[in-house]
């Protein structure tokens, strides 16, 4: 993968081991929570068709964004789709060269197996890893991460696995399966932001995946468990996780890391307002910062349109702050852990400057962490 001076940073970030530790741990009590029958039946009927059908398998290369506060880390928000994983690999190996020898022998055995244990889990057994995996992204040329998408192929190549990055709109898609130039796809790497597979592109892979006829990885099934932001709001509730069964250590360490969030539906509008400046009010059908309002920016007519089923209102953490070597100082930090099931598959920091992360920051983007 070619290294990309605009996605990967030249600064060092440091982490206290504790705080990773606490990071660590939140990840695998909620993962161990969206396991609980309990909790799947609480939410089931927030769900859409896609997301109520358990596929039988999980999501590789998942996202945990935390800000880093003075009382210890907070988690911002789940991403099933996390991007980057490979960039933030080289931040740690800033040499091109070094990065792409080293690729195969330090991800093998996590990214690949990852991906294996996908397809091993939905074939029930029958097949012990992918034999043609589709890279499925909305014009994926045109995205900021393509490179990685190509990276990714040369990895599923180094096995013998054959890999395409394609639009939707390039297969043929349906019950009878996936396919791309007449071949059949048994797995699907899903960077689509069509979480559940809602939108007249995606309706063929929707029913290849309903049908079981695709290994769909993420999968609309693990978004709702964890990444649909509306969860966040079951989190930080101490009476409902109380009434789930949820142990008293791992409700602790949530009331503890997750910040209070609320949909502004269930909140009067004008005490909402009044407070706005400790609130971030954010889409829950978006990915990542699209479409975020911090509440101190907020105008009272930005605020008014906003619809309330649709608005995650979210305590305000600032993000850390990390000395800066470009024109402007400081920039601002945020953590990313990416995970497959409750294995922890890396750690970086993100780097930027404005209202929410950007990649396209001078001098930021992905950064190596070192703990202290």
């Amino acid at each position: 993968m070619p290294y990309n001076p605009e996605a990967v940073s030249r600064l060092t970030v440091t982490l206290p081991r504790f705080a990773l530790a606490r990071m660590i741990r939140l990840v695998r009590d909620l993962y161990r929570i969206s396991r609980m029958p309990a909790y799947r039946q609480r939410i089931e009927s927030e769900l859409p068709e896609a997301a109520r059908f358990n596929p039988g398998h999980d999501s590789v290369m998942m996202g945990y964004d935390f800000h880093l506060t003075e009382g210890g880390p907070k988690l911002i928000e789940v991403n099933t789709n996390a991007g980057g994983g490979l960039f933030a690999f080289l931040a740690h190996r800033p040499d091109a060269a070094l990065a792409e020898a080293e690729l195969s022998r330090r991800l093998e055995a996590e990214l690949k197996g990852s991906f294996a244990e996908e397809m091993q889990a939905f074939s029930r057994g029958k097949r012990l890893a992918p034999q043609f995996v589709a890279i499925v992204d909305e014009k994926p040329k045109e995205q900021f991460l393509y490179p990685e998408m190509e990276a990714f192929t040369r990895l599923f190549g180094q096995s013998g696995c054959r890999a395409v990055i394609a639009d939707p709109a390039e297969l043929v898609a349906g019950e009878g399966g996936v396919f791309f130039d007449g071949e059949k796809v048994d797995l699907v790497y899903n960077r689509h932001c069509d979480f559940y597979l809602e939108g007249p592109q995606m309706a063929g892979i929707r029913a290849a995946y309903l049908a079981r006829q695709v290994c769909l990885t993420p999968n609309p099934f693990t978004y709702g468990l964890l990444g649909d932001k509306r969860r966040m709001v079951l989190w930080s509730d101490p009476v409902v996780l109380g009434e789930l069964g949820v142990g008293a250590a791992s409700a602790r360490l949530l009331a503890e890391t997750v910040p209070q969030s609320f949909l502004l539906d269930h909140l009067d509008r004008g005490q909402t307002w009044k407070t706005r400046k400790q609130w971030a009010f954010k889409p829950v059908s978006r990915f990542g910062s699209r479409g975020v309002l911090l509440g101190p920016k907020a105008t009272r007519k930005r605020f008014d349109e906003l619809p309330g089923e649709d608005t995650l209102v979210q305590e305000l953490v600032p993000p850390s702050m990390t000395p800066g070597d470009e024109p402007g100082g400081e920039m601002k930090t945020d953590f990313r852990l990416y995970v497959y099931r409750t294995r922890i598959l890396g750690v970086a920091a993100r780097l930027y400057r404005g209202q929410v992360t950007n990649m396209r920051t001078p001098g930021g983007g992905f950064a190596p962490v070192r703990l202290i």
